[in-house]
């Protein structure tokens, strides 16, 4: 043993921490870290993955669940040496300090997550980043079009060792044209296919609607449409899709299961025959659409709720939507603007935080490396006064934008 191993052992031990054997920091880590300093109780430090001495060595778990503080201010006190902090691998769990949500099969999310819809440039390049900026759960679906592209940043980072594939959290939807049960397992492994993974983490059915089918080999993506450009609904039922999905579970090619754009009644009626329930519900939920009653409804029933556009008009604006240009950015809202003075905080980071104090999940994006980080941050660091997030909350106008009627001139899911 080193000197400056034995520094830190007893430095350790007089923290209350007990050092891990380096065949058991293998195990904690990815296998590409497994290098230089074998000493695990040092590798432990750097990670924030020390053993209080009270709690048994846990192997099976990762870093990321152990203190990290101390450990960092240990290593930063005997061990300055830039070159020797370069030797020392990058964590395979989230680095930011990002809550984790608990589903109801026990498995758990990040609260902040990263929204792949109209990422459509780059789009390799900015998952690879994303996972580099600390994001672990990435929001796709078939509609969006790049699921290839996606997969490819995450093989990436896979093989470069920033990662291992459990420490993401990959999500995707089943699109409104392939709702018969027939057609279900077929596309959803070729968006595995694209994706390049084996199972989806959580995977969600897109809209309460079903249409007519389309090949996406002639039509990519199949969109609303049908080849004859007509809008025509199948017959199948919601209940059908969904048991074609707990089918998916069964089959392993998914882990989790979800509805989209589901409004309360619909909720009801599915768990009355569902086999295996739902645990995540996504939604469009903003400070100008609060759904305040659907998520205490949700969360009453074990759902946990994504919240998606949660920036209200921003994310329709390049879409030349009438209806969002019509309306008051968030972000130069009067009721915003000065929260985000108080706190030192961007506007964006008040509303993605007035969202997470409300028990929600949110899927923000950008390509920003300082937005990336600011939005990664939004579900801790700070807290809003109940009275602040009251205040936020009576900016509900009910103002819908994803609103199929709007766009389509059809399909009133929602009415």
């Amino acid at each position: 043993m080193s000197a400056m191993q034995g520094l830190l052992r007893r430095s350790a031990s007089a923290n209350g921490y007990s050092p891990i054997s380096w065949s058991s920091a293998k195990k904690l880590f990815h296998p590409a870290s497994a290098q230089r300093y074998r000493c695990g109780f040092v590798r432990s430090l750097t990670l924030g993955g020390t053993f209080p001495r009270s709690q048994p060595e846990r192997p099976d778990l990762r870093a990321g669940d152990y203190k990290f503080s101390k450990g960092k201010y240990l290593l930063s006190s005997f061990c300055s040496s830039s070159a020797l902090f370069s030797t020392f691998p990058t964590p395979t769990k989230q680095m930011a300090n990002v809550p984790y949500l608990k589903l109801n099969n026990g498995k758990e999310i990040p609260q902040v997550g990263f929204g792949l819809w109209k990422v459509t440039e780059n789009t390799a390049d900015v998952v690879y980043n994303a996972i580099k900026a600390g994001y672990r759960l990435f929001d796709g679906a078939f509609d969006y079009g790049n699921e290839r592209e996606a997969g490819q940043g995450v093989k990436r980072a896979i093989d470069e060792g920033l990662v291992k594939r459990e420490d993401l959290v990959i999500v995707s939807k089943l699109w409104n044209t392939f709702h018969e049960k027939e057609h279900v397992e077929a596309i959803t492994r070729q968006q595995l296919e694209w994706w390049g993974l084996d199972y989806f983490d959580v995977f969600y059915m897109h809209f309460p609607v079903a249409l007519e089918y389309v090949d996406y080999n002639k039509k990519y993506v199949t969109g609303w449409q049908n080849l004859d450009g007509k809008i025509v609904q199948s017959k199948a039922t919601i209940q059908e899709t969904y048991q074609a999905m707990e089918s998916l579970v069964d089959l392993g090619l998914v882990k989790t299961l979800g509805i989209s754009n589901f409004q309360g009644s619909l909720i009801m009626d599915l768990l009355r025959y569902a086999r295996i329930r739902p645990a995540l519900l996504q939604v469009e939920i903003h400070p100008y659409l609060t759904q305040v009653e659907l998520v205490k409804y949700a969360q009453s029933v074990g759902i946990v709720v994504t919240a998606y556009s949660s920036f209200g008009p921003q994310s329709f604006v390049e879409l030349g939507w009438d209806k969002a240009a019509d309306t008051p950015l968030l972000f130069e809202h009067p009721i915003i603007t000065p929260l985000a003075k108080k706190y030192e905080k961007t506007p964006a980071q008040i509303v993605l935080r007035w969202a997470t104090q409300r028990g929600l999940a949110i899927i923000p994006k950008s390509n920003s490396p300082q937005r990336l980080a600011e939005n990664l941050s939004s579900a801790s660091g700070f807290d809003l006064t109940q009275e602040e997030v009251d205040s936020i909350t009576a900016l509900n106008k009910n103002l819908r934008f994803n609103n199929p009627p709007d766009y389509l001139g059809d399909l009133y899911i929602f009415a």
